[in-house]
């Protein structure tokens, strides 16, 4: 039997962390090759690239691509998370909410986008020291992370601000206001980091009651299969085959039979014709179906593997 080999386009329900889907994968395929590009908070919804068997080598290039986010903004109130993850702990005064308006939100939302300056929220997944500063946070440590650029290139009101009630810790009741926006954005942009900063701009704080990813780099949400439940006894999924996936991530370089023996050997190969200094490329044999043979790196007419697959058995 053939070992699993492709990429997997899942949709990761509300409430389960990414290392929960991977381990769903793992007892789903029978494998335990089995890894993810880019992490999903257990409170987030949406497209997650799982890497199989030797595609696992790809997930390296699905990490840095752009990303769509869906998104719900609460302004009025913030959280310790900056997300629905934790309770609210400040409320702005009413009358700062009751200014908040849809000419408003729209009036903030630019100096948010283009190339910005974020500052992670303390609760991330970022290592400080070689421990995660979420685990710092929880420990009792104050993290104050450094603010990193990324670029957000869209950053839109997609819904009429809606004005809801919520009762704080006293047992007061809170006028907030709920917004929807969609975000394209470059890797390592925090959509939380966003909704705090919408409401510091606002001057009436901010935070995330719901996200959702819609799309990595090529890939979309509407490609994506449900993860079962782990009781569930249905069918091993398909995968995308290595070439088509690697097509997805990286611009193809096609290669003849005896040049694939050779990448695959550790041999450079001709590439003329082909710019060099850029992002790397795929090498791939036509065929049915088409083998992934390589990432490359080509340089001055030359191709140079950099990450090796097996061949099709």
């Amino acid at each position: 039997m053939t070992s699993p080999h492709g990429l997997l386009l899942l949709d990761k329900p509300q409430g389960w962390s990414s290392h929960r889907v991977v381990s769903r994968v793992r007892k789903w395929l029978g494998t335990r090759k089995v890894g993810h590009a880019g992490t999903l908070d257990p409170m987030a919804t949406g497209l997650l690239v799982v890497g199989v068997g030797p595609a696992t080598r790809l997930l390296t290039f699905a990490v840095g691509l752009d990303k769509t986010y869906t998104a719900t903004i609460r302004l009025g109130a913030s959280t310790p998370t900056d997300d629905a993850d934790s309770v609210p702990d400040r409320f702005a005064p009413a009358p700062a909410v009751d200014a908040v308006d849809a000419a408003a939100v729209d009036a903030a939302l630019p100096r948010l986008r283009g190339d910005i300056l974020q500052t992670p929220s303390a609760v991330s997944a970022i290592k400080v020291d070689g421990r995660r500063a979420y685990a710092r946070v929880r420990a009792g440590e104050d993290v104050e992370l450094e603010a990193r650029p990324v670029t957000v290139s869209r950053f839109e009101r997609v819904s009429d601000p809606r004005r809801e009630s919520v009762v704080d810790a006293q047992g007061r009741t809170c006028g907030v206001v709920d917004v929807d926006v969609v975000v394209d954005c470059s890797s390592g942009t925090y959509v939380r980091a966003l909704a705090r900063d919408l409401g510091a701009a606002l001057g009436v704080h901010g935070h995330l009651t719901r996200l959702r990813r819609t799309r990595v780099g090529d890939y979309a949400i509407d490609d994506a299969l449900a993860v079962p439940d782990f009781e569930a006894d249905v069918p091993p999924p398909v995968l995308l085959p290595p070439a088509e996936a690697a097509a997805g991530l990286l611009a193809v370089l096609t290669v003849t039979a005896e040049q694939a023996r050779d990448l695959r050997m550790g041999r450079r190969i001709p590439a003329y014709g082909s710019a060099g200094g850029g992002a790397p490329r795929v090498a791939v044999f036509p065929g049915e179906p088409a083998d992934l043979v390589a990432v490359v790196d080509v340089r001055e007419g030359e191709a140079a593997p950099r990450v090796v697959f097996p061949a099709l058995t």
